[in-house]
């Protein structure tokens, strides 16, 4: 199963006999890992970037489906084109991964399921930036996995064409998906906004369909008021209903429907002159969530509310120095009929210090001070170096990182009647603390091949996760059954993770007008708990992963293929006949006929090979799916 990496490696060197010039910038510019803009090479981290423009031709209909073939990142999906995912990178949790768009956390309070629900249409989308590994000190706690930044294109403001564009799709199973989107700028004024819709009645499960309904709208503007002061606006609305049959349990009775939808609201007041740099950024996030377990069950009611304020000042001393300040301020909360009445307070102060005294050596300590009114005062410090020749970069980091426990894991089943079975929140649980640290090297090996490589290890202390636990053992036992199964939060000793990945990155334009962009990796990991008893989701993390992408574009078509491949310990749930294999391979494949400039047909084929899998126990994920459909652009630049 390893050999598709090796395919794909081998089929973008021959192709490089016949290359021109860079399609694809492999050494680009980011914003995420110290905030100030710098070159990656620069920053001494593993961050891999997508652009617009190589996202929208990939045979993907949501963004949890886009992530899923980035090198160095596991989905562990539930459901199908934005039904829900859990976001891993680097193994632990997928509480662990930070979603962030424009520099404003989105991860929900109520739990970490949801972090995979960004409301952000595809067509307003610059670039995304990952980053892989610690950076708690610079955006505090999940951030301990990595960082997935969303940057939109109003908040950029440096795209030079406008556009408008339509696409609408079906298929079987009574699928259909609108994807819609525009952009304008005039230099003074940008605005985007779209409208992503995915449906379908749904492949047959247990009893029940797998239906979805996921639809999001989103809209931003740019002003730029005078030559230093500019104001940002966003707003987006998501709204997600679909089946969720043994998406938390493996129970036989769980027929389960779930309905997630969340306003998200920010706002960027910035000031710039030659050498300073100052932003005000709010963002207020409600999310309303009703799970019914089967249709004689009483209905989970939860409003979850994320209020955050950040201010950054940034101060450019000369071109060997650069400083960064920054403030935070947190207001999580929750009103539910299962886990009660809650809010959390948190403040935070952090600066980030980028030196470049000795040539080519760029060393960017980082210092975060944090307080939360559940988990108390942590110190979280970091240092990240690089050393960068023209074909070799060395890097490093090390650093701590941070978890509070989100309210599910606190509270989950906690003011119900009567439990017969499930998942238990534990009140009492502390914030989970880990070191990380890595060493890494990124070798241009021709001119449009980039190959990085990373070894990476992370001790936890009291990480978070779900155990199983006798009823005689539990702490609390008010409305549990004596006969129930129940897993139960609980913060583990020790958890230590070992991993080394690989990416590799070609990008080339070819002769008669041709292009192709090739990505692949390789993550191999290995988790180590000192409970006798796996925990839920550090035993569910893939031990070897590897995925690719190819893209292959001409003046009359583009074809693309994504494929995953998954090895992890194999788990078997008796009441619904269920196992989780081994290991599973996936393909997609997209191509797209180019009738004029302006239009093209398209043709996508999701699991080529019907491959029969899952990434979590009982939740199935669909076989074959054929759909196909017609996308209208408009576009002019200036």
């Amino acid at each position: 199963m390893k050999t598709p990496i090796l395919i794909v490696a081998l089929f973008c060197l021959i192709n490089e006999i016949n290359a021109q010039e860079s399609e694809i910038d492999l050494n680009p510019v980011t914003v995420t890992a110290s905030i100030h803009p710098l070159k990656v090479s620069a920053t001494g981290r593993n961050i891999f970037v997508l652009q617009s423009d190589y996202i929208s031709k990939l045979p993907i209909n949501s963004l949890d489906e886009l992530l899923r073939y980035v090198p160095g990142i596991e989905i562990q999906a539930r459901g199908p084109k934005g039904s829900q995912s859990d976001i891993v990178m680097r193994g632990g949790t997928f509480q662990q991964v930070l979603v962030i768009i424009d520099g404003l956390r989105l991860n929900d309070p109520n739990t970490g399921h949801f972090n995979g629900y960004i409301p952000i249409v595809p067509g307003e989308i610059d670039r995304i930036e990952i980053l892989k590994g610690a950076s708690s000190a610079v955006y505090g706690s999940d951030a301990v996995g990595g960082v997935i930044n969303i940057i939109t294109k109003t908040f950029k403001h440096q795209q030079k064409k406008n556009e408008v564009f339509g696409a609408i799709s079906g298929g079987e199973f009574g699928w259909y998906n609108i994807n819609s989107g525009l952009y304008y700028n005039n230099k003074k004024t940008a605005i985007s906004g779209g409208i992503l819709s995915n449906n379908a009645a749904g492949q047959q499960q247990r009893g029940t369909k797998g239906f979805f309904n996921n639809n999001t709208v989103s809209a931003s503007i740019f002003q730029q008021i005078n030559s230093n002061w500019s104001l940002n606006i966003a707003s987006a609305f998501d709204n997600r209903k679909f089946a969720a049959q043994n998406f938390y349990t493996t129970f036989l009775s769980d027929t389960a429907n779930e309905n997630v939808a969340s306003l998200w609201n920010r706002l960027r007041l910035d000031y710039k002159n030659k050498k300073n740099h100052f932003s005000l950024n709010a963002g207020y996030k409600i999310v309303k969530d009703e799970y019914q377990y089967n249709s004689v069950s009483i209905k989970n009611e939860s409003t979850s509310k994320l209020l955050q304020l950040l201010a950054l000042y940034e101060y450019e001393m000369n071109d060997k120095n650069n400083f960064v300040a920054g403030i935070q301020h947190q207001n999580r909360s929750i009103e539910s009929n299962d886990r009660g009445v809650h809010s959390v307070q948190q403040f935070a102060g952090f600066f980030i210090w980028k030196n470049e005294s000795i040539k080519n050596l760029h060393v960017s300590p980082a210092l975060r001070l944090e307080w939360d009114a559940n988990a108390g005062t942590e110190l979280v410090p970091q240092v990240n170096i690089s050393y960068a020749l023209k074909h070799f970069h060395l890097r490093g980091s090390a650093g701590k990182t941070i978890r509070q426990a989100d309210f599910t894991e606190q509270y989950n089943n906690y003011n119900k009647v009567l439990v017969t079975g499930g998942r238990i929140g534990n009140p009492n649980l502390a914030a989970e603390n880990s070191f990380s640290y890595e060493i890494g090297a990124d070798v241009f090996v021709i001119k449009n091949v980039k190959i990085a490589t990373s070894i990476f290890r992370k001790e936890y202390s009291k990480l978070i996760d779900w155990v199983t636990t006798p009823y005689t053992l539990m702490p609390r036992r008010d409305n549990l059954s004596p006969t129930g199964n129940f897993a139960l939060a609980t913060n583990i000793a020790r958890v230590n993770t070992n991993g080394f990945e690989t990416d590799i990155q070609f990008s080339k334009t070819l002769k008669n007008k041709q292009s192709i962009y090739c990505t692949a990796g390789l993550l191999w990991l290995e988790s180590l708990s000192s409970d006798s008893v796996p925990s839920l989701y550090v035993s569910a993390h893939a031990n070897l992963l590897t995925n690719f992408s190819i893209l292959y574009a001409t003046k009359h078509f583009n074809f693309s293929v994504n494929g995953i491949y998954k090895s992890r310990a194999e788990q078997n749930a008796t009441a619904i006949k269920t196992t989780l294999s081994k290991d599973y391979f996936v393909l997609n494949t997209k191509l797209d006929f180019i009738i004029k400039k302006q239009s093209s047909i398209f043709f996508q084929v999701d699991n080529v090979f019907n491959a029969s899998y899952s990434d979590l126990l009982g939740s199935s994920m669909p076989g074959r799916w054929f759909m196909g459909g017609i996308k209208i652009m408009f576009e002019n630049k200036h």
